[in-house]
């Protein structure tokens, strides 16, 4: 968990079980809202939501408008979970490509290992 500070703080203690995240705005606070996929019989949400009020901002060090701009611990959190998706993403992927390529070598050598009974049958003929 201390590949995620952010959301070992916010409490998510199985981030392997995330299936993915929302983030949405209303007035001036951010809704974080992260999607779990929990075993069967689990008593654990299915899903936790998270309010991150918004900060000011200036734009410019002699402006005085000001702009509402997203949390920074909001910003943290989100770029964690990007991080945490991506590489589950990333080790499907590759599972994929390596149940694909075994597929394959066992279907190669099904057909090298008939072709070897071949032709033994073939000398047991001569």
């Amino acid at each position: 968990m201390a590949e995620y500070p952010r959301l070992t703080e916010m409490g998510v203690l199985h981030p392997e079980q995330i299936v993915y995240f929302s983030v949405n705005s209303l007035e001036y606070t951010d809704h974080l809202r992260i999607f779990y996929e929990r075993p069967k019989g689990s008593l654990l949400p299915a899903s936790r939501t998270y309010k991150f009020p918004r900060v000011q901002k200036r734009l410019d060090a002699g402006d005085t408008d000001a702009v509402m701009a997203s949390n920074p611990a909001l910003l943290e959190a989100v770029a964690e979970l990007d991080t945490l998706l991506g590489k589950r993403e990333s080790k499907e992927e590759l599972a994929a490509t390596v149940l694909k390529e075994l597929r394959q070598l066992e279907e190669d050598v099904a057909i090298r290992s008939n072709s070897i009974k071949n032709l033994v049958e073939k000398l047991r003929t001569l």
